[in-house]
């Protein structure tokens, strides 16, 4: 057996677990699962996503977590996104160019945000087909 044979999951480190359930749970939408030692695990996609208390949150500045869609449902959740106030961030980066917050590149469209603690979630297309 090797690794690649379990399920993976991305946890994500908070200070406020109250204020980070809330930007979970209210702006990105996702239900709470199972509680766990001191967090909340989400379920998205068939992926469960750990978020937790840490000292240490909010030091990773690379994407911490990504959520593919389908093209077709990109625009809408991106509306629903800036409605609830979400900052998308820009940044140089060869290949891409920006309108208004969003990153295009070969027919992928993606856009950056940070959560509270600073974790930066990517929302973008799966695939230039939209699979």
């Amino acid at each position: 057996m090797m690794l690649s044979d379990f399920p993976a999951m991305p946890v994500l480190a908070v200070t406020d677990l109250p204020r980070a359930r809330r930007f979970y749970e209210d702006t990105l939408g996702l239900s709470p699962g199972e509680d766990a030692p001191d967090g909340v695990v989400y379920r998205a996609g068939g992926v469960d996503l750990l978020v937790y208390p840490s000292s240490y949150a909010g030091t990773n500045k690379a994407t911490a977590v990504g959520f593919q869609l389908p093209q077709d449902a990109f625009d809408t959740e991106v509306a629903r996104l800036r409605d609830l106030g979400v900052a998308f961030q820009e940044f140089e980066m060869e290949g891409l160019t920006w309108h208004d917050g969003v990153a295009e590149m070969e027919g992928m469209r993606s856009v950056w945000f940070a959560d509270p603690d600073g974790n930066i979630i990517n929302v973008g297309t799966a695939t230039a087909s939209g699979g």
